[in-house]
């Protein structure tokens, strides 16, 4: 996976006029930003900003809040024709307090004492360099970004705070307490109303973030009065001495730094609204939004980094290349999708499904495709002559434990495919041994032919005995279309074979792939027998036959 740190690889004049009319989602964002300006002059950069809460290790949401930024930060810089500088700013929330313990810690009991402690001020619990819960998973964060090449600056709200960058607009909302309070309260609940303010003080006492009701907020001298276990504290609201509750912070850091562009989850999108007010409020200019579903774990429910369900960025990586979670990310944002070990297999054969149509697409098309925003408008040229599904599939016929055995049935299937040539494919082996051990081999159930699947397994092995030894997938398809037309059991009545009779049902693949392989499903038939050899093919079957399938653990 690319990312923009230069030029756009191509400004074209076909590509700047495509790029215009393209419906490409990063594109209709990117012309909110071109719009936002019309007629008016450009800051010194563009600011694209993404936000994240570090009370918990990074998940994939949070990469791809960065990638899809990305995507249309690119997107714009195509029709700017790149004229116009931009940033990216990844800002932590790492000045939060720690309101409850993450699920996702070696020992959570050890946090206990550090409840709502900044997490910057919380002990690092998984020990190592970074000295802080926070700063350690801002470097998971920042680890990650850097693997992709993205293009961007980190920035910590404890550093902004703290160092006085936020002072001016602290200040300000000390000045337009009223204003603020004027568009929050009517958002909350009675009892929170009465003890609400933007600001949190952090306690000098103990170091903890306080929600405490305010007694004075004294806007000449930027100071706010509170009672701390009955005592009267008055502190500077500058200098890291306070934060802002998350709703004025949204708002209060547009207007503090400018920001143009800025997506969220769906779960932001009722207070969105608010953000904008907030910032307007405060002499700020609203930037331009993008609200994306929620991935959601196997059962439905919204990952999240504090109870750490759902996939890891590092789970993804280890069993499939990152331009197919780049690919999972770019499709249908609005959208909810489930994201766990079962969508791998299908990300990584459409990545590059789309990245093999891409060189014969007209500009129109190109701008549709997902590969050139992943690959800011440079896809590889990548030829990849057998699926990651069907890889998955050989590796389960034939036992396979290390990638030589499969390069052994690659090798024979496609002539001068090899490793050295085909980097790509032999990255995909090890991917494929991996998820199979993993995921597939557990679940793996044999089950016995009946009297008629028997007879229609035993009819495949001789239909296939008197083909070519190195027929292509193609063939060997028809031939076992032949033999189940034959069959009244895998006759489809609603469908028409080419010679005008019942077509096939797609029980009798189902069929094949429970008794011969332990799984559901799988790839087509024909391009799997191509690549396992029909001899490897036939022998399959009469293990089956012969029952000694079953006998096999999966």
């Amino acid at each position: 996976m690319t990312q923009p740190t230069s030029a756009p690889a191509d400004l074209s004049p076909e590509l700047v006029a495509a790029a215009a009319e393209s419906k490409a989602w990063p594109f209709e964002e990117a012309r909110k930003i071109v719009k936002r300006y019309e007629g008016g002059d450009w800051p010194a950069a563009v600011l694209f900003e993404t936000g994240y809460g570090p009370s918990g290790l990074p998940h994939i949401g949070t990469f791809g809040e960065v990638a899809r930024t990305t995507m249309v930060r690119h997107a714009f810089r195509v029709l700017t024709e790149d004229k116009v500088p931009t940033r990216l700013l990844c800002f932590s929330d790492d000045l939060d307090g720690m309101r409850k313990i993450p699920d996702s810690v070696p020992d959570r009991t050890a946090l206990e004492p550090y409840l709502h402690m900044p997490l910057t001020a919380v002990p690092n619990p998984f020990g190592g360099e970074h000295g802080s819960f926070g700063h350690h998973n801002n470097a998971m964060l920042r680890r990650f970004l850097d693997t992709f090449g993205f293009d961007y600056e980190f920035a910590s709200a404890t550093d902004y705070y703290r160092s006085g960058r936020f002072d001016d607009i602290l200040r300000r909302v000390a000045e337009r307490y009223d204003a603020i309070m004027d568009i929050m309260l009517p958002t909350l609940g009675e009892e929170r109303r009465a003890t609400y303010s933007p600001f949190l003080p952090i306690s000098p006492k103990t170091g903890r973030v306080l929600y405490v009701p305010m007694k004075k907020v004294d806007a000449e001298n930027a100071t706010i009065t509170f009672d701390e276990d009955g005592e009267e504290t008055t502190l500077p609201v500058t200098g890291g001495n306070v934060k802002l509750q998350w709703k004025p912070d949204f708002g209060a850091r547009w207007a503090a730094l400018g920001v143009d562009f800025e997506m969220f989850g769906k779960d932001h999108g009722p207070n969105m609204g608010v953000y904008d007010r907030i910032c307007e409020a405060l002499g700020g200019r609203a930037p331009e939004h993008f609200v994306y579903e929620l991935f959601l774990d196997e059962n439905g429910q919204k990952i999240s980094k504090s109870k750490g369900n759902g996939l890891t960025i590092d789970e993804w990586l280890t069993y499939a290349p990152t331009e197919s979670l780049a690919l999972y990310m770019f499709q249908r944002p609005r959208q909810a999708k489930k994201l766990y070990f079962d969508v791998i297999p299908r990300a990584v054969d459409e990545y590059y499904q789309f990245l093999a149509a891409y060189p014969k697409q007209d500009w129109k098309e190109r701008l549709g495709n997902p590969v050139w925003h992943i690959h800011s408008g440079n896809p590889p040229a990548i030829e990849l002559p057998v699926s990651f599904a069907l890889l998955l599939n050989l590796v389960s016929a034939s036992n396979a434990h290390d990638k030589g055995v499969l390069w052994g049935f690659i090798s024979r299937h496609a002539s001068g495919v090899t490793p050295e040539s085909h980097p790509e494919l032999d990255r995909l082996t090890e991917y494929a041994i991996r998820y199979f051990d993993d995921f597939v081999k557990p679940t793996k159930v044999f089950r016995a032919a009946d009297e008629v699947e028997a007879a229609a397994l035993q009819a495949l092995a001789d239909t296939l005995a008197v083909l070519p030894s190195d027929a292509d997938g193609e063939a060997i398809q028809n031939a076992a279309l032949d033999v189940a037309r034959g069959i009244e059991r895998y006759q489809d009545h609603k469908k028409k074979s080419p010679t005008g009779g019942p077509g096939v049902s797609v029980a009798f693949f189902q069929m094949i792939y429970q008794v011969l392989i332990g799984q559901e499903r799988g790839p087509r038939f024909g391009s799997f027998a191509a690549l396992y050899g029909i001899d490897n093919t036939r022998a399959l079957i009469d293990k089956a036959l012969k029952g000694e399938l079953l006998a096999k653990p999966a």
